[in-house]
C-alpha cells in the first residue's frame, strides 16, 4: 500500500507511530516518490518529493500553505498546488517543528531535507539544478563554462546562455555527400581557434606547402574520450571539395596535442596540423566524428 495512503488508514485506526504532518495539517506521512503515494486531492511534487495538495484557488488551500500558484510558474499548462510561506506556518498544530517551507519549491518538507538541489545528482533524470531548483534545461538556459555544461545534448554554453551549435554552410559541408555519417548522439563539437601558423618544412615536407596552421577543436561526448589519440576513431576533416580525411593523421602525437578532461573524460581539446602554402592567409575546414554534428571552421592568420 502507498505510504500516504497506509499512514491515513494507520491514522483512522488510531496506530499513530512517529509520523509527519503534511501540508494539509493532518497526521501523515508526507514524503513521496510517484502521485500513486499521495491522496486523491494531491500530488507528488516532481522535485521536493512530498505530497502537495492540489487548488484552483487559495480557498482550497490549508492555513498551512495558504497560496495557490502554478507548481511550474513558467508553464501555462502545469498544475496549481498549495503553497507555504513560512516554516511557522508549516507547523501549525503541530507537537515539535520538524517541517520547514522549502525557499527552492515552497512546499512544506520535513526539516534536514533539501527540498531543493545544489548539484545536478539532486535532480531527476534530464533536469539539471539552476539557482537551486531542478529544471529541464532549454534553449535559452542560463549556464557556466563552455561545452556541455547544463545544456541539452547537442547545445554548448555560449555566452552563459544554452545554445544550438553552429550550423554548418561551408563549402566543406555543401559538397559533404555522406551525411548518413552525421548526427546528435556521437561527440559533439562545439569550438575551433587557430592557435598558430608558422614554416615548419619537417611536418609540412613537400614542394609548396610550408606553412603549418594549428587548429584547436574542442568536443564533448556522452562516452568517454580515448586516452590516447592512437585509439581516437571516427574524427574526420573534411576538405572544401566535401572529401573526408582522417583527422587522427593529422594530430601530433608530442604532449598538449591531445588534451582529454572531466570525471569521464567527456571533453577533449585536438590540435589539428594543416599544411597550407608559404602565402595563404586562410583555410576553410570542417570537422566531424561519426555520429555528431558537421563543424565549419574558417582560419584567418
Amino acid at each position: 500500500m502507498q505510504l500516504r495512503k497506509m499512514s491515513l488508514m494507520l491514522t483512522v485506526l488510531g496506530a499513530v507511530g512517529m509520523m509527519l504532518t503534511g501540508c494539509g495539517g493532518d497526521e501523515q506521512t508526507l514524503t513521496c516518490s510517484a502521485d500513486t503515494d499521495c491522496l486523491e486531492s494531491e500530488i507528488c511534487h516532481p522535485n521536493a518529493k512530498v505530497c502537495v495538495q492540489t487548488c484552483t484557488a487559495g480557498a482550497d488551500c490549508p492555513d498551512t500553505a495558504k497560496t495557490c500558484e502554478a507548481l511550474d510558474t513558467s508553464s501555462a499548462s502545469s498544475p496549481k498546488i498549495c503553497k507555504c510561506s513560512t516554516d511557522a506556518l508549516c507547523n501549525t498544530g503541530r507537537e515539535t517543528a520538524d517541517l520547514t517551507c522549502s525557499s527552492a519549491y515552497k512546499v512544506c518538507v520535513p526539516s534536514g531535507t533539501a527540498g531543493g538541489c545544489t548539484t545536478n545528482a539532486d535532480c531527476a533524470s534530464g533536469q539539471t539544478c539552476q539557482a537551486g531548483v531542478c529544471k529541464a534545461p532549454t534553449t535559452g538556459s542560463t549556464c557556466s563554462g563552455e561545452g556541455k555544461s547544463t545544456c541539452n545534448y547537442g547545445e554548448y554554453c555560449s555566452s552563459s546562455t544554452c545554445a544550438a551549435v553552429p550550423a554548418p554552410t561551408c563549402d566543406n559541408y555543401q559538397n559533404f555527400t555522406d551525411r548518413t555519417k552525421l548526427g546528435t548522439t556521437g561527440p559533439i563539437t562545439f569550438k575551433a581557434v587557430t592557435t598558430s601558423a608558422t614554416t615548419d618544412t619537417t611536418w609540412c615536407a613537400g614542394a609548396g606547402t610550408p606553412k603549418r596552421v594549428k587548429v584547436t577543436i574542442s568536443a564533448y561526448s556522452n562516452t568517454p574520450f580515448p586516452q590516447d589519440k592512437d585509439q581516437l576513431n571516427g574524427l574526420f576533416w573534411v576538405q572544401v571539395n566535401g572529401s573526408p580525411k582522417s583527422a587522427t593523421d593529422i594530430i601530433s602525437a608530442s604532449a598538449g596535442n591531445y588534451t582529454v578532461t572531466g570525471t569521464n573524460r567527456e571533453r577533449a581539446d585536438i590540435v589539428l596540423n594543416f599544411c597550407v602554402a608559404a602565402d595563404s592567409q586562410t583555410l576553410s575546414t570542417g570537422v566531424y566524428f561519426t555520429g555528431g554534428n558537421f563543424f565549419c571552421y574558417r582560419a584567418n592568420y
